[in-house]
């Protein structure tokens, strides 16, 4: 018997089944099991999660965010927001893809729609928070041109798990 999260009819390897599309009515509960599976997989949730998860909509999109989601075969497999931190800035967070489907190119086809995105919203510059022991995740980022805050640079996080911070200057 197969594993219920996997699809009837696989994905192409290079994910161009997958559609990336704007935050929906509705998408509020794939939203928040993609990235508490993630989460949950290598972290605990923390506060700040709840919060963002629960209600995407005020801590996100009613704060002048957004949030794209990876569709294939009409289910959401991925997710990517983009959180405003100040004017011409966003910070990329609650990022996630499927388990069963990474390594397909789903991720880096929300983050080139994302800063995309971000670009036409008047963005300069995007942030995001990681941890080190993410890999796959941080060779994404560094391979759209993210870089890594030192010192100074680096800021106070609401969330534990973080321990790198880097940047994009669009």
């Amino acid at each position: 018997m197969r594993d219920a999260k996997q699809s009837s009819s696989p994905l192409p390897s290079d994910g161009s089944a997958v559609v990336v599309r704007l935050f929906q009515p509705g998408d509020q509960p794939a939203f928040q099991s993609l990235n508490e599976a993630w989460i949950c997989r290598y972290f605990a949730l923390e506060p700040k999660d709840y919060e963002v998860l629960g209600d995407p909509e005020a801590s996100i999109l009613q704060q002048g965010g957004q949030i794209l989601l990876a569709i294939a075969d009409s289910v959401p497999v991925g997710c990517c927001a983009l959180i405003p931190h100040g004017p011409a800035r966003f910070e990329i967070g609650k990022m996630a893809v499927r388990e069963d489907l990474q390594g397909r190119g789903i991720g880096r086809k929300l983050m080139d729609s994302a800063i995309e995105l971000a670009r036409s919203l008047g963005a300069n510059r995007l942030y995001l928070e990681t941890n080190h022991s993410l890999d796959a995740a941080l060779r994404l980022y560094e391979s759209v041109g993210f870089v890594h805050l030192q010192g100074e640079e680096h800021k106070h996080s609401e969330y534990s798990r973080s321990d790198m911070q880097m940047e994009l200057i669009l």
